[in-house]
This record gives structure tokens, C-alpha cells and sequence, in this order.
């Protein structure tokens, strides 16, 4: 494994790249696929997710079991199906220790004035060093997601959840997330190359570039979401196309005027809490499976993410359904129908597929961890 936070590539898999990719890298124009792309992003940040919403203790048990099972169970799923995910990892979590410095905690960063928030945004980190039971520090995990035999991306996911998106998040509170991010990321030997936004809130577009990111997972382009409706009922109007198992949108990976790509999300694999445990798994399964179908079909990108938090409740369930929406993958791979990627592979900087063998790797690109992408036959 080299130093990297992507995948490395074989020559197959470049030449494989060459027919996929057609050459339309304008801004805003989406590039072309010769067949369908699976991408799984996962939102890697253990309790920071929710800290400023509901403390430490509301999702403390789901962390606890997301640090001990489901980090594990996530790679080994991953290797018995050849799966390069792209983990988006919050930078506080590259760390082993973490203190303070003239008696306040991370003073290099410029803290947000969320409305929800007014408290300083680091009130409950606990500070100190990496135990096996810590909810706020994360590198042995970091290092277990960096030594899967099948190699997985990491991308990033802020320093400490700022929402980039609200206008509580100056330019400066971004600038000083990525540098921490990144610093953090790199005392690991880690480049990163693919970022999902905190809530999915895109913002500060031109700092994620200047910190040599070069793709973002976008908002999943759900119809209602032009509607000029409240967000309870866009909320709703979410839930019930869950439950009823509505086909995702799948996408083209799109260059965008800010210099980078945009790679949408299709569809979150919900948790089995609130709500949502009225759900079925069944419909969670049926809509990601059409997702996948319809990606074939359209050859486009059906981007599939979630926190591993989300499979702490019903874990039994919510593994046999990630089972199922992965067997169901692998026939399409196993068909020439489909590939997986991971979501660098689908920035401009990497080459373009080319087909030529059946064997096929991610080449290393401005930092890429060694990624085995498994032949479509």
C-alpha cells in the first residue's frame, strides 16, 4: 500500500477508463459512461455527526457499536465483494491525542456562529488520547479502513462537522477545517481527493479546491427538491418515496465551474431509528436495486451512502440488506453492466477508462492508497 488516500490502478483498468469516459470536461457538462458505475460513499465521524444538535449522549450507544462491530463488519463485507468504497473521514479522527493549547482546544480553528450552536463549538471534546472506547478520536480505525486487503479510498468530511453550507461558516472557519483536515490526513501519509459535505450542505466550493480537492459528493437531485415547500414536507415527501421504493436518481459525475467534479448522491441507506423504523428494509433494498438496474440501463452513476451509525440499529437486517443490494451489484458487474468505483476514480485528474484486459486496479493518481478494483468478469 502507498501513501495515498485513493485507489492505484492497473493498465487494465486505465484502458477500461478510455471507453468509459467519453472527453466532455466543460464546466458543468457531465463526462460519458459506457456502462453503469456503483459508487458507495460512507460518512466516517463517529459522535461529531450530532454534537451540535443533541450532545454527546443521544447517539452515544449507536457510536459505541459503529467503533466496535460495524467498522468491521463494513471492511469485511467489503472484501468478500471486491467493494473500493470511498470513506469520507473527519479530520479530528486522523488523530491519536488531541489537548489544548493556552487552556482552548483547537485554537487554530476559526469557530462557526451556527444559529443553533452559540456555545464553543468544541464544548464536549473531551481531549486526551485514543482508547478503545473513544467517540472523538479515530486513527486505529482509520488504520484498520487503510489495510483491507480490497483497498478503500479516503476522502474527507471536514475537521470537526462545521456546516458549510450556513452562513455561520465564514470563508476563514472553512479554510482553517480543510487546513486541519488535511495537516491531519497527511501526518497519516494520506492525500485526499474526494469530500462529502457535513449534512450534505455544499459551500466554499473554491476553498475545497485551494486544499487540493478535486471532487464533492453532491445533493441527490430529488424531484421535489425544486418545489417551494418546507422542508417538513420535502422531509415527507423523502420518507414516502423510501417507502414506496421509488427509483433513485442516478447521474453523470458533472465538471463544475469550480474546478471540480461533482459526483451527486443517489440515495442514503436510511438507519432503522425514528420515523424511519416504520420502513421496511425491504423497500431500502428494492429502491437500490432499481437504482442500480436503472444505472446499467442509462449508463450513469448510482451513488449509494450512509454513516455506519445507520446500521447500529437492526444491525442483522441492515447487513443482510447491504448483502442484497451488493449480490445484486455483482450480477450487473458480472454482466459487463456495471462497475465499481470509488468516487476519485471519477474525477478529471484520474485517466480515463480504457478496456483491454479483465484485470483491473486503480491506478495512483496525486495520492491514492493501492485500490483493487475487481474485473467485471
Amino acid at each position: 500500500m502507498n501513501s495515498s488516500g485513493l485507489v492505484k490502478r492497473n493498465d487494465d483498468a486505465d484502458m477500461m477508463m478510455q471507453t468509459m469516459m467519453m472527453e466532455t470536461m466543460q464546466p458543468e457538462h457531465p463526462i460519458e459512461l459506457e456502462r453503469g458505475v456503483f459508487t458507495i460513499s460512507i460518512d466516517f465521524e463517529l459522535i461529531w455527526g450530532t454534537l451540535d444538535l443533541f450532545g454527546p449522549d443521544r447517539f452515544r450507544r449507536a457510536c459505541q457499536i459503529e467503533r466496535k462491530e460495524i467498522i468491521d463488519r463494513l471492511l469485511d463485507l467489503f472484501v468478500e465483494f471486491e467493494v473500493p468504497a470511498t470513506w469520507c473521514v473527519l479530520g479530528h479522527l486522523f488523530l491519536e491525542r488531541c489537548g489544548t493549547s493556552n487552556g482552548r482546544k483547537h485554537p487554530e480553528i476559526v469557530r462557526p456562529v451556527h444559529s443553533w450552536h452559540l456555545k464553543d463549538w468544541f464544548e464536549h471534546d473531551p481531549g486526551g488520547a485514543e482508547g478503545s472506547d473513544s467517540l472523538f478520536l479515530g486513527r486505529s480505525l482509520v488504520e484498520k479502513i487503510r489495510a483491507c486487503p480490497v483497498p478503500q479510498e479516503i476522502g474527507g468530511h471536514s475537521f470537526s462537522h462545521v456546516i458549510f453550507g450556513d452562513s455561520g461558516c465564514s470563508r476563514e472557519t472553512a479554510e482553517s477545517e480543510l487546513a486541519a483536515s488535511v495537516k491531519a490526513a497527511r501526518e497519516m501519509g494520506i492525500e485526499m481527493r474526494s469530500f462529502a459535505f457535513p449534512r450534505n450542505e455544499v459551500g466554499h466550493l473554491d476553498v475545497l479546491k485551494e486544499y487540493g480537492f478535486e471532487c464533492y459528493r453532491g445533493p441527490e437531485r430529488n424531484w421535489y427538491e425544486s418545489k417551494n415547500w418546507s422542508p417538513q414536507v420535502k422531509r415527507f415527501c423523502h420518507l414516502w418515496d423510501v417507502f414506496r421504493a421509488a427509483t433513485p436518481s442516478v447521474a453523470l459525475p458533472e465538471f463544475t465551474d469550480s474546478g471540480l467534479w461533482n459526483v451527486p448522491g443517489s440515495m442514503v441507506y436510511f438507519p432503522m431509528h425514528g420515523l424511519r423504523r416504520y420502513i421496511p428494509i425491504s423497500s431500502r433494498v428494492s429502491r437500490a436495486i432499481k437504482g442500480l438496474h436503472t444505472a446499467a440501463q442509462r449508463k450513469r452513476v448510482f451513488h449509494l451512502w450512509f454513516h455506519p451509525t445507520n446500521l447500529a440499529d437492526q444491525s442483522g437486517a441492515m447487513f443482510d440488506g447491504l448483502r442484497r443490494i451488493l449480490e445484486s451489484a455483482c450480477s450487473l458487474r458480472a454482466r459487463r453492466e456495471i462497475e465499481f468505483l470509488p468516487m476519485g476514480s471519477l474525477a478529471a485528474a484520474d485517466p480515463l477508462w480504457r478496456e483491454d484486459s479483465t484485470n483491473a486496479d486503480l491506478k495512483t493518481q496525486g495520492g491514492i492508497s493501492e485500490v483493487s478494483v475487481p474485473s467485471a468478469v
